[in-house]
Order: structure tokens, then sequence, then C-alpha cells
């Protein structure tokens, strides 16, 4: 190949890197674009058909705004926010790294999943709800503890049983071409097996943060009426409901934020699902 056609061909595969990127751009653009349009119809919607109903049940979203602005001005929302955080945070961590290596183990080795699967099937078909109480007594309902072992609870199924099915689903045939070449065990973790699960973990992560902020909430209305969920209680009983709304738009907006924050880790450490879909 001479010097020019070299250059010719680089020249050809920038400008197709580059369309390549414009169009994942203007794609990028378009997802966004109808995200936040449902969102503003939803709220516009809202805001027209709120003032038909009784303002005991429901109110329009401005008028969520300004109870939003009366929370923070008196420290409300900070402190309850500070909280449920503390036991979201908590427990996330505590089920993430119990279902991670609960589901790599099972997943792995039979003799693990043989113990442990009808356990699991049973405490998972279980309402997660039910065992509250129990935690509290076992945690003598003193201080985060319990709170933080209900999120642990209700987040840790999705994991585990995620990171499960990732292990035991690594294609066979790529299973047996690395033994074929004698990989040693800590290369067939990291070149295949690894990179075969994350998919399935990551995807656990994100069921695990929705069950993770329900059992926050739970937590706080069973066991001891703190954060956000004692601002939601209080303010329903007396009928302030745009107030009560301001915590769970915040839940939810919480919910939003870190699932996105999962996918936008997913496309980094996993960019074939994104080339997938």
């Amino acid at each position: 190949m001479t010097v020019g056609e070299a250059q010719r061909a680089a020249g050809t595969r920038a400008g197709a890197l580059a369309a390549a990127r414009r169009r994942r751009l203007r794609l990028d653009l378009g997802d966004w674009g109808v995200r936040i349009g449902s969102v503003l119809f939803v709220l516009a919607v809202w805001e027209f058909v709120a003032p038909r109903f009784n303002p005991l049940i429901i109110r329009p979203p401005t008028h969520i705004f300004r109870a939003f602005g009366e929370l923070i001005a008196n420290g409300e929302l900070q402190e309850a926010l500070g909280q449920s955080l503390r036991e979201f945070s908590g427990g996330l961590v505590i089920a993430l790294t119990l279902g991670i290596l609960l589901g790599i183990a099972s997943g792995r080795y039979r003799f693990v999943y043989n113990a442990i699967d009808p356990l699991v099937s049973a405490l998972y078909s279980v309402p997660s709800v039910a065992l509250v109480p129990l935690i509290a007594v076992a945690f003598k309902f003193q201080g985060d503890a319990p709170r933080i072992a209900t999120v642990a609870l209700f987040a840790i199924f999705p994991i585990l049983i995620n990171t499960q099915q990732g292990v035991r689903n690594v294609d066979r045939g790529l299973l047996e071409v690395a033994k074929a070449f004698n990989t040693s065990e800590r290369r067939l973790w990291t070149d295949v097996i690894i990179p075969s699960a994350v998919p399935f973990l990551l995807a656990g992560v994100r069921l695990a943060i929705g069950r993770a902020l329900i059992g926050m909430i739970v937590s706080e209305f069973l066991v001891g009426l703190v954060g956000l969920g004692y601002l939601i209680i209080v303010y329903e009983n007396v009928f302030r409901i745009d107030r009560m709304f301001v915590p769970v738009i915040v839940v939810a907006t919480m919910g939003i934020v870190l699932m996105g924050l999962v996918q936008w880790i997913e496309g980094r450490v996993a960019p074939w699902t994104r080339r997938e879909q």
C-alpha cells in the first residue's frame, strides 16, 4: 500500500468514526428528549387535572414545589434525607457485598448452590415486609441497625439471583476453549466468567435499588418514625398532601438518578450490551 492509499484509508476510518459519534450523539439527544418530554407531559396533565379534585387528596405540582422550598427552609427535608441516605447506603452496601459473594459462590460451585438454594427460594417467596418486625425485635429497636438490615433484606435477592444466573449461564463453548488452552482459574474468572456475568449483575443492581428504596421507607414506617418515611406519615396525617408528596418525589428522584448511574456504568464496563441493543 502506498503512502497516499494509507492516508486515504486513515481518513476514511476517521470519517466513519466521526459519523458514528454524531449518530450516537443524535440518538442520545433523542432519548433524553423523549424522557424529559414524557416527564413534562405528566406534570402538565397533573397541573391541569389536580384543581378538579379535592385538595385534600391531590395537589398540583406548583403547590408541591412551594412545599419543597418550605421544607428546605425549615431544615426538615435535609435532616430526613440524611437519615434515609445512611440507612439506604448501609443496607445497599451489605446487600451488594453478600449478594455478589453468595451469587458467585453458588453459581460456580454446585455444593454451595444446593446448600443455599432452598433458603433463598423460601426467603424470596416470603413478603419481606412480614420479616421487618422480626428484624426490629432482633436488633431491639435500637439505632439505625434494624432499618439498615431491612434495606439489605429487600435488596439482596435480586443481586444474589442475577449474579448466580450470570455465572451459571456462561457460554460453555467459551469455557471449553479456555480449558483447552490450559487457562488458569484466575484467568478463567477475569477473561470469561466475570465479563459474561457483569450484565446480569448490573441488572440485579438496578432491581435492587428500587427494592432498597422500598425497604428504606417501609423500615421507617415500622421501626421508629424517622427519615423521609416520617415526613410522609406526619404530613399525611395532617392532610398536607403538598408536603407529603415532597419526600415521595425525592425517593423517586433517587431511584431515577441511581438507576441512571448504573446504566452509565454498564455502558462503560460492558459496552457490548449497548451495541446489542
